[in-house]
């Protein structure tokens, strides 16, 4: 293996994509890795940086371009750090993240498994229902965007393509205010200034929006200024609050909302029931991916024999709420207690009587509901990124469900925890990814285990579908 070294410049032939969207190629047998290169590019590219056992390139000209290259749409692409596929067709970024997928589950996972063809996104330009803009004050000027890639550098970006239209509008608005009034911009290095992140959320079934201004801080001046200006820029706007961040963190938003203007949440219509959003709500930001994403979960989860279901990791509550009026009960579980009142509040919005949540850390909870003598038909995973603990794994088999579905937005994790349920006496019967972040890294999968006592998933029946159309 020829060692290479910084600044040397090599052609390079694309082989393949990462799970971050960076190109790969081999150089004297060294993996070379390289941002916005495309599956099947010859390059010329010069290094960056050069360890042990892999490398780090940079384009410096495309020899041969792959078939999969077309000219990027975004005039901040790649310097902003939001996608990493602004360069290859939408067919092709489809393909790299379902082989993503089959190559997790084989090479981590080593399951066998029957896969469903990935489902795109509806669009994958102004899909996003949930914006949180960075603020930064560089040379005099408020810059309000996203981070380059591995830095805290906000790059300016106030029409962002994967957000709705009118997000640029109300961005620019809030940022005049700012600039009127000498709003100052959180400073990262000395801990002040006022404004950190401005966070935009879009209810895309009842049209409604939220804005959220997260501050260092207990309060604003000029108020009633800003107020004034965001409804008439946009009259879509239903609460207007301030998030309460004075922590030295790289977390976005604090723990504390005040309300300055509304109810302090929008609503949205999602799979034909109404779910309450407040700003520390986790919701998909697809919402029609999430509705076709929902009821393939549904499909998977419930037969004629599903009485009871167990939604662990609920949010608040979308997924189970969605299919708790085919199940006799259904038990959510969350572990952030603004988040199961909303999912409370959901279920009485909905009109829903048979469903229960508690506020819990999966894991313990999962184990109190097995003392209680809980047998579920069917469990629901989602989780966040880092996946489940083998301890939650244990205690849903012992619960015996005969279905799991599991909902993951990391392939890694989630045939990591698979592998695990299969040796707890579960079989991974089929796998269906979603692309709910068009243009990003990121793909969504769904995947239904089965107690290896019971045969091929049988399919919900006819007339139980039939209250979703």
């Amino acid at each position: 293996m020829e060692a290479l070294k910084k600044n040397q410049v090599i052609e390079l032939e694309i082989t393949g994509v990462t799970s971050e969207g960076s190109g790969v190629g081999h150089f004297s047998g060294m993996a070379v890795f390289v941002s916005g290169a495309a599956s099947g590019d010859r390059l010329e590219c010069v290094i960056i940086k050069a360890k042990k056992n892999y490398a780090i390139g940079k384009i410096q000209k495309i020899l041969t371009p792959s078939e999969d290259r077309t000219p990027s749409d975004c005039v901040v692409f790649p310097r902003c750090g939001g996608c990493v596929f602004r360069h290859i067709s939408y067919e092709a970024e489809l393909r790299y993240k379902e082989q993503r997928v089959k190559d997790a589950f084989s090479r981590i996972g080593h399951i066998d498994t029957a896969f469903e063809p990935i489902e795109g996104s509806v669009s994958f330009n102004g899909y996003r229902n949930k914006a949180q803009y960075a603020v930064q004050s560089q040379n005099g000027r408020l810059l309000t965007g996203f981070y380059a890639p591995f830095s805290h550098r906000v790059i300016n970006c106030p029409g962002c393509l994967l957000q709705p239209p009118e997000f640029g509008g109300i961005l620019k608005t809030i940022s005049r205010w700012a600039e009127k009034y000498k709003i100052s911009a959180y400073d990262e290095k000395n801990r002040s200034g006022l404004l950190r992140h401005i966070y935009i959320r879009k209810g895309f079934g009842t049209g409604e929006i939220m804005v959220c201004l997260v501050i260092n801080g207990e309060r604003i001046f000029k108020k009633d200024q800003l107020l004034r200006a965001l409804l008439n820029e946009n009259n879509n706007i239903k609460t207007v609050l301030l998030n309460h961040n004075t922590a030295d963190t790289n977390v976005i938003l604090g723990t504390e909302n005040s309300v300055i203007f509304g109810q302090g949440y929008i609503e949205d219509i999602l799979c034909g029931k109404r779910f309450k959003l407040s700003p520390l709500s986790f919701y998909q930001v697809n919402h029609d991916g999430a509705e076709r994403l929902y009821k393939k979960a549904a499909e998977l989860a419930l037969t004629n024999k599903t009485n009871t279901v167990v939604d662990l990791y609920c949010g608040t509550g979308t997924i189970g709420l969605t299919l708790a009026d085919k199940v006799q009960k259904l038990i959510g579980v969350e572990i952030v207690p603004d988040a199961v009142k909303d999912a409370e509040i959901n279920a009485k919005l909905n009109g829903i009587k048979n469903a229960e949540f508690i506020c819990a850390d999966a894991s313990l909870a999962a184990e109190k509901l097995k003392e209680r003598g809980v047998k579920p038909d069917a469990v629901i995973l989602d989780p966040p990124r880092k996946g489940c603990d083998e301890k939650l794994l244990k205690t849903v088999a012992e619960m015996e469900p005969q279905r799991i579905v599991y909902v993951s937005c990391d392939p890694a994790t989630l045939s990591r925890d698979c592998a695990v349920l299969q040796k707890l006496g579960y079989k991974a019967e089929t796998a269906k990814p979603f692309d709910m972040f068009p243009r990003t890294a990121h793909v969504e999968t769904v995947v239904l285990l089965v107690r290896k006592t019971q045969h091929i998933f049988e399919p919900l029946a006819a007339e139980r579908l039939s209250t979703e159309k």
